[in-house]
């Protein structure tokens, strides 16, 4: 009788030990799709702010006005950020296809976990300081004599606060793989 209680504990433990892994390889494979998804989100972002510029003719042909992105120094920050968060979402596709593998792997779980902060926020600075910007151009600030320019410079905004979704998109899936690699740790 006992040796089959003790065979039924053993059995039991096995079983247990089979799921988590398993589940662990999920979170493994989700963690890959959604770095996959951060890079398009955050990449697109990036080319959207650095290809933006408009034109507008004044009285004459000779006389223009002209915003690009790179007039503002905070969206230069915000297309550098993105591309530095790109880039590293492309470095960091290894680890996550070596976790897939390797599901009890946790020392490289604990440096993913502490870059993805980091580009957390890299990627929250330059959103929001672009945010701020897009928000001054649409709406302006009156008490310091800042007009809206996106009553003339319509393209140029819509590009404008269409790159800050994507960078924003991208925040919460970073916010998301920390989760991710943070529950994958606390279950061994």
């Amino acid at each position: 009788m006992k040796a089959g209680a003790l065979e039924l504990g053993h059995a039991s433990k096995v079983t247990s030990s089979v799921p988590k892994s398993g589940v662990n390889r999920g979170m493994s494979i989700l963690d890959l799709f959604i770095r996959i998804i951060a890079i398009i989100a955050t990449l697109g972002s990036a080319i959207a702010m650095g290809t933006t510029n408009e034109t507008l003719p004044f009285f004459t042909q000779s006389i223009r006005f002209r915003a690009k992105y790179n007039d503002l120094p905070t969206f230069t920050f915000f297309v550098v950020a993105n591309a530095i968060v790109s880039a590293y979402f492309i470095l960091s596709l290894g680890l996550s296809i070596f976790h897939i593998m390797r599901s009890r792997a946790q020392a490289s779980r604990i440096a993913l976990i502490f870059f993805d902060a980091a580009m957390l926020a890299l990627l929250t600075a330059g959103a929001s300081a672009a945010a701020a910007i897009v928000y001054l151009a649409h709406k302006g600030n009156t008490k310091a004599n800042w007009f809206p320019i996106c009553q003339q410079f319509d393209s140029f905004c819509h590009r404008t606060s269409g790159s800050l979704v994507g960078s924003f998109a991208g925040v919460i899936l970073i916010i998301l793989l920390v989760l991710l690699s943070s529950i994958a740790l606390s279950r061994r």
